[in-house]
Formats: C-alpha cells, structure tokens, sequence
C-alpha cells in the first residue's frame, strides 16, 4: 500500500483495516524512505518499506489526495509502480489514486472510476470512465472517493480469497453503512451544496487538471 506526504488517510486506512485481518495476507505501507509521513489531515503514519527494500508485492493499493498532484511528475514513484505493477496480481487504486495509475500508463483503455471532483481528469489518459463506486476491470480495481476504500477493500478481498471470506470479513467488522444524510455524492445531494462543494475545491482540482493534462500530453507524445 502507498503512502505519501499529503494524501488523504481514510484511502488507505480502510483497506488497510480490512486487508491486514485478511485470510493468509500481509499488509506494508510503502514510501521512498521510512521516515513517518503525514496526510493531508495531520494523521502521521510510518511506512515499514522503502523503495530500495521492497519485494514484488501481489496487489498494490494507491491511494489519493492533495499529495497525489505532484506525485503524478515524480520519476522515481512512477517508475515503482510500473516495476510493481509488471508482476502484481492486482493493481488497484481509491480515489485520486486512480490518476496516478494511469499517469503511470496502467490504466490506459481500461475502466476505471475516481473521486467525482476528479473523474473526469481521467479520460485525459485513455481510460474508460465509469462512475461507479467501485469498478473492476480485469486485474485493474479502482474505487471512488475516500469513504468507497471500504466497498473497494471488501471487492479486493473476494477477489483475492473468495466471497465468503469477505463477508465474514465484512460482518466482524460490522460494516453496514447507515449515512445520516443523503448527500455523499452529486447525484443526491442538493445541487447547490454540490455547487458550494465545487467552489471551494476548486483551485485544488484546477491544478490537478494541469498536471494531468501536461503528463497526458508527454505520454501521447
């Protein structure tokens, strides 16, 4: 599982959590370096691998948030997830992580889904939009924004150890969601709180826009 400065930690906290208890399954966080990291809301998490020390892993989580925009440019963390992802099982990403996939060119002519701020961003790579909570195609998974890490975790899971380790998985944990409000995305929230929501992401999302259109542009090139 990837970690950086800067992401949003319920990416990868919630699959963390469900994968760690998994059936004969080992979870690491993973970072250029080991130095503890701290996301875009305070939490401070310690990778336990850096890039030098790391095995071939069977699944590689990304996540996303803030810290994912620069990432999208930086040589040595795309180059890791390509060498990963030449011998994974499954390559998979949760929110924004979805980007960094495909600016990797993983995701290229594959379906994918994203944050519903971002998702659009991602047909700038090739990919093939779908705004679903959690989608899958092939050997790629990708979830949607943040809180969908926990759907997502669970469809990993099946995949990996079959359907009945995840729901057994899924009813230890008691997972069964209950929002209090029925405004967790576009299509049924109020559009002026989609709007206020927009506002105020709004210069985040611009300069995520011109990362991935400059990185899309070099890898069509």
């Amino acid at each position: 599982m990837l970690v950086f400065p800067m992401m949003t930690s319920l990416d990868i906290l919630g699959p963390f959590e469900v994968l760690a208890r998994a059936p004969d399954c080992h979870a690491e966080l993973v970072w250029k370096d080991r130095q503890p990291i701290k996301g875009d809301t305070g939490l401070v998490v310690t990778p336990d691998r850096g890039f030098s020390d790391a095995p071939q892993y069977d699944v590689i989580v990304v996540p996303g948030g803030p810290g994912q925009t620069p990432l999208m440019e930086d040589t040595e963390v795309i180059q890791f997830l390509r060498q990963q992802a030449a011998g994974a099982q499954l390559v998979t990403s949760v929110c924004t992580g979805s980007l960094l996939l495909a600016a990797a060119g993983l995701l290229a002519g594959r379906k994918a889904t994203s944050h519903w701020l971002s998702i659009d961003q991602l047909g700038l790579f090739g990919v093939e939009i779908v705004p679903e909570r959690v989608v899958v195609d092939g050997d790629r998974i990708t979830g949607a924004g943040v809180t969908s890490g926990l759907d997502f975790a669970f469809r990993v899971l099946a995949e990996l150890r079959g359907a009945e380790a995840a729901k057994a998985l899924q009813l230890m944990l008691e997972y069964d969601p209950a929002p209090p409000f029925e405004s967790g995305h576009p299509r049924v929230a109020e559009p002026a709180l989609v709007e206020q929501v927009r506002l105020k992401a709004r210069e985040m999302i611009g300069q995520r826009r011109e990362v991935s259109q400059r990185v899309a542009g070099k890898l069509a090139g």
